[in-house]
């Protein structure tokens, strides 16, 4: 019981200095990529760099302490990240100190889930994802978790339509209009040294190497060059009604915003003080659904101005520590300019025309604030939990079914004995625990489980190492990263997507069943066309799964046998066997129940159709694993119609739990205990004896007849 609730304890036995140097090592090879992938899957979650190392500070260290795997490495990842950003777009403005409310509460709903499930032992629950569709959904996440990395790669700004396509056509436009030549040399150059370390040796921190280098470069060459200014630095014609118009459309914004929230709550008072709908709840809903509309245009507005205000290209003039700034096609003669192309840095926020950010080149992490973050228990009522839940719960079981299969490989390499509820445990408190860290939500990673593995981790005190780390890292080291480029960043994203793409996937489920590759390429495509609403790709893959599921339930195989060469009953149609014409043997593959229990009724009519001479059906019914009131009800209407017809009917290979039902309904005694067999050979030698002993039929009729071979023997 004790291990049950602190399973970490099992780790200390005949534990030694060795390994805990082999740990201590592993350890600190996991930290070396964990720091700087974290802070990149952070910003693909929508938050400031820094909140990735603050999903890498307890949760890995406590995924480890409470899960069963000695080597899963817990922590940010690109697929969890990227939903996790969709889900709260709609929400909040990603970034914004409501939107990191709201992802620190969602990895709180999610480890609610997460250890509840665990707790009631209810793991199976992950197998309604089933491989077709997370192969899918993987490959079409890792399609758009690169593409979304674009517009850091080229140095372009650009708003998030409601299509990821749609985005990535406006940052094909941007790119075309202006790419930032140096932010593009530091992606490919980030990428370039990550490959070649790889190929040298897997071992290498890869990552840590091009993120050191690129940031040392980054620093001497003043890769980020920015500077702040007034707006009467410009000489640019129309710009300050631009930021006048932009600045009052944000107004407007915020100020129909509140209103609709201060409506929001008339309208939930409204219904709680009736309970049906009145004339002020219809009228209150109309004014709501108006200022939705107001928002809508407004925004649109907004974005309008602000796409013009970010496309706008300067050349400064500088006077000391004054600049000047020229619109590039407004540049008077006789003015020498730096030849730099210079762009307004715009927001979701009003524009300080007296501290105007212009850039003048690469964006950079910035500044990190130093030190661990404030530990409080977020704040999630019953409207946020619920509004929540349902992509909290696609998360959950998304990254558990993630986690899990890492575990699991790992575990056919290692012999370690896993335990799926322990598992959901683990990461529920990660989850749970993380969020009172400020972590948003996290999950097992295959890349640094596999660095975890590679290096000889022998338990999860790696894991605590990794997270000792990250604590040094944000208290003493954190100023180091201020001049990381962010097309750096967004290498190593693209660069630890690029093994989720698994196009095998697609021919293997084909190959194995067609409508598992259909379903898979479905959830890819409806993935790819809803981005980023990635739940979409999800619901309507598992939706797919459980109509096929319920086909197949509904229309299992009814075969008939015949003897083969062999000497064994095999199906009649499969292998192109004579049967006879007298007995037919039937099998029924499948659980009888109420939503296939006609269906054994419709084949068996049809086989009595075929076959006029027909005098005997036995149901074998090895294949019944279950069976339930209805099922039960329409096996006793199918003998009694047989019977009626003066036929006969027997079962054999009936299986316990089917004979259990039989027995309690009083089913075996309609039967007739006498037509009860416990296999197949010794029901036809007794049914042939009976067929030619006890009826009128002649026994020249069977002379040729397969069955009279089926000789009893012991199996």
């Amino acid at each position: 019981m004790i291990l049950k609730v602190f399973p970490f304890l099992d780790w200390f036995k005949d534990y030694s200095g060795g390994k805990f140097k082999t740990d201590f090592l592993a350890g600190l090879t996991v930290a070396l990529v964990l720091i700087p992938q974290s802070m990149a899957y952070a910003q693909l979650a929508g938050l400031p760099a820094y909140y990735g190392l603050y999903a890498a500070f307890l949760p890995p260290m406590v995924a480890a302490l409470f899960g069963s795997s000695r080597q899963l490495a817990t922590g940010p990842v690109a697929v969890v990240s990227l939903m996790s950003a969709a889900s709260l777009e709609p929400l909040a403005t990603a970034g914004s100190s409501q939107f990191i409310a709201y992802s620190i509460a969602l990895a709180l709903t999610v480890g609610l889930f997460q250890f509840s499930l665990g707790v009631l032992r209810l793991g199976l629950v992950v197998n309604f994802l089933s491989h077709p569709v997370v192969n899918g959904f993987t490959n079409a996440a890792a399609i758009i978790i690169a593409s979304s990395q674009f517009s850091k790669f080229f140095g372009v700004y650009v708003d998030n339509a409601p299509h990821h396509y749609e985005t990535m056509i406006r940052v094909a436009q941007a790119a075309m209009d202006y790419t930032h030549i140096p932010t593009l040399i530091y992606g490919v150059a980030a990428v370039a040294i990550m490959v070649f370390l790889r190929k040298i040796n897997p071992r290498i921190p890869n990552v840590l190497i091009a993120v050191a280098i690129t940031t040392i470069i980054s620093y001497f060459t003043h890769y980020n060059n920015d500077v702040r200014v007034d707006l009467a630095a410009f000489k640019s014609h129309g710009l300050t009604e631009k930021i006048t118009a932009f600045n009052k459309t944000v107004t407007e914004i915020e100020e129909l915003g509140r209103a609709r929230a201060e409506l929001g709550l008339k309208v939930d008072e409204e219904v709680k003080k009736n309970h049906h709908t009145t004339a002020d709840l219809i009228e209150l809903k109309s004014q709501l659904a108006h200022l939705a509309l107001e928002i809508v245009e407004r925004k649109d507005e907004n974005q309008a101005i602000r796409s013009e205000l970010r496309n706008l290209k300067f050349e400064g003039v500088k006077d000391g520590d004054n600049f000047t700034f020229y619109n590039l096609t407004e540049i008077p003669q006789g003015i020498t300019t730096d030849n730099n192309i210079w762009r307004l840095k715009v927001g979701n926020t009003k524009l300080d025309t007296t501290k105007l950010l212009v850039m003048g080149g690469g964006a950079v992490v910035g500044k990190i604030p130093e030190g661990l973050p404030q530990f409080t228990i977020p704040e999630l009522n019953l409207k946020s939990f619920l509004k929540l839940l349902p992509t909290a719960i696609i998360i959950s079981l998304l990254g558990f079914m993630e986690a899990i299969a890492i575990a699991k490989a790992m575990a056919a390499k290692t012999g370690q004995k896993l335990d799926p509820n322990q598992e959901l445990i683990g990461q529920g408190l990660a989850n749970m625990l993380g969020s009172i860290g400020s972590s948003y939500a996290v999950s097992g990673s295959f890349s640094r489980s596999a660095v975890n593995l590679q290096a000889g981790a022998v338990s999860g005190i790696s894991s605590v190492v990794t997270s000792v780390m990250v604590v040094i890292t944000l208290l003493f080291f954190t100023p180091l990263l201020y001049h990381l480029p962010q097309a750096v960043l967004a290498a190593v994203i693209m660069m630890a997507v690029i093994g989720l793409v698994n196009v095998k996937g697609f021919i293997h489920a084909w190959k194995a069943q067609w409508y598992d590759g259909a379903i898979s390429v479905l959830s890819f495509a409806v993935t790819l066309y809803f981005a980023p609403h990635l739940d979409k790709g999800i619901m309507v893959g598992v939706a797919l799964s459980m109509l096929v599921f319920l086909y197949k339930s509904m229309r299992p195989v009814v075969a008939t046998l015949s003897l083969s060469e062999d000497n064994v009953l095999k199906s009649a149609e499969d292998y192109r066997l004579k049967g006879c014409r007298h007995i037919s043997v039937v099998r029924f593959d499948g659980a009888l129940f109420f939503a296939n229990a006609s269906y054994l009724d419709e084949q068996v009519l049809k086989f009595r159709t075929e076959q006029p001479d027909l005098r005997y059906i036995l149901l074998d019914a090895r294949g019944i694993n279950d069976m339930d009131a209805s099922g039960e009800e329409a096996l006793e209407m199918l003998v009694k119609r047989i019977r009626s017809a003066h036929m006969g009917f027997a079962m054999c290979g009936v299986k316990m739990q089917v004979l259990n039902v039989m027995n309690r309904t009083g089913l075996i005694d309609e039967i007739g205990k006498q037509h009860m067999f416990p296999d197949s050979k010794t029901a036809v030698a007794a049914l042939i004896e009976r067929i030619h002993n006890g009826t009128d039929l002649p026994k020249a009729g069977c002379d040729n007849c397969p069955l009279t071979k089926y000789i009893p023997a012991a199996d």
